[in-house]
């Protein structure tokens, strides 16, 4: 049938199979695993809160990023350098592109695709740059962490 004749016969009700004659739907047992998509969301859900504490310890100064960098942490592996210098106090988007410019690093190398080499040297310049920071800073941020 084409259109014209279904426009000239008027609108047909369609009918609509009961719930009864609809094929049912395979129940999973209580003790089966999820499927896999919503392990996928857990999994993503439970490196997000990772990331947010290691960012905010970091913050805080109870963590440095020397230290996260070189655990080699598995929920860090995905996470882009910048990222991790921007949770730094008083680190912003140009601090951070400008001592990764001296590296020579771009802003959205995750940490897991670094090479060892690429870890070493950005870590001995992170720990060069702390030692660097006033003494004031290093103050204040020893008594936040006490």
């Amino acid at each position: 049938m084409n259109a014209t004749a279904v426009m000239v016969r008027g609108p047909q009700q369609l009918e609509q199979p009961e719930r009864s004659q609809l094929p049912a739907q395979p129940e999973q047992p209580p003790d089966s695993t999820p499927p896999q998509h919503l392990r996928a969301l857990q999994r993503a859900n439970q490196i997000r809160l990772a990331r947010a504490e290691i960012k905010r310890r970091i913050a805080v100064g109870e963590l440095s990023v020397v230290d996260v960098l070189l655990s080699a942490a598995e929920e860090i592996e995905t996470m882009e350098i910048a990222e991790l210098l921007t949770s730094q106090r008083r680190w912003g988007h140009t601090r951070a592109r400008r001592f990764l410019a001296a590296i020579p690093l771009t802003e959205s190398k995750t940490i897991g695709s670094m090479t060892e080499r690429q870890l070493g040297t950005l870590a001995s310049m992170l720990a060069a740059a702390t030692q660097r920071a006033p003494r004031a800073l290093q103050a204040q941020a020893a008594q936040v962490a006490a």
